[in-house]
């Protein structure tokens, strides 16, 4: 995958990414629960940001929130996550985004696995390219 973003227009990423992938990652909307493609994968592998490759997650931190998006307890760099404040949608959340793109992958939340880290890292399965056997 092409990895040289720093100097992409909206219109450069409107013709790199699909329709979903644009939306998603660039108009920051979020795709309807228990659609994505990842939201039951049980695979073993990495999970890399759909807009430019950066690696997100691993299968291992993977689990089963019952919210309809894909969920992990943590990410494999939190160097390669970027967060900010969202207050939209009347709602004060926690939005993740890549750190290398600023592509939109989902929302942190603090009610993840208590036994592990007690975050919640709720993606866009449409924010995400998948590679089994990583």
């Amino acid at each position: 995958m092409d990895n040289d973003v720093g100097n992409m227009t909206e219109e450069d990423w409107e013709k790199k990414l699909s329709p979903e992938e644009y939306r998603l990652l660039r108009l920051k909307e979020t795709e309807r629960a228990f659609t994505g493609k990842y939201n039951s994968n049980k695979k073993e592998g990495i999970y890399y940001c759909a807009g430019c490759g950066t690696p997100l997650f691993d299968s291992e931190s993977k689990y089963n929130s019952g919210s309809g998006w894909p969920s992990f307890f943590q990410p494999i760099s939190d160097k390669n996550i970027l967060t900010e404040t969202d207050k939209s949608q009347g709602m004060i959340r926690t939005e993740i985004m890549c750190n290398k793109c600023g592509g939109h992958l989902g929302h942190l939340f603090d009610d993840g696995p208590q036994d592990k880290t007690g975050l919640r890292y709720c993606l866009n399965s449409g924010s995400l390219k998948f590679n089994e056997g990583e």
